[in-house]
């Protein structure tokens, strides 16, 4: 995610501390948090996806998904 969308993100965040959000504002708000939440999810699940576990015995075997839902 670009610099200056984390940054309007934040800023967002400050002014709906002083003040309510416009309906605009609000809008612009919702549509960053969803992007940025998409984003962390798919870094995150890259991350796992690429994660070895290793045993007591020294064997590595892929980190494997619990079930139905979990992105992987």
């Amino acid at each position: 995610m670009l610099q200056e969308k984390l940054d309007r993100i934040n800023a967002l965040a400050r002014l709906k501390k002083q003040r309510p959000l416009s309906p605009q504002e609000a809008e612009e708000q919702a549509a960053l948090r969803k992007e940025y939440l998409e984003e962390w999810r798919r870094g995150a699940i890259q991350v796992l996806e690429n994660t070895w576990i290793v045993d007591e015995q020294g064997n590595k075997r892929k980190l494997q998904a619990k079930g139905p839902g979990s992105g992987a």
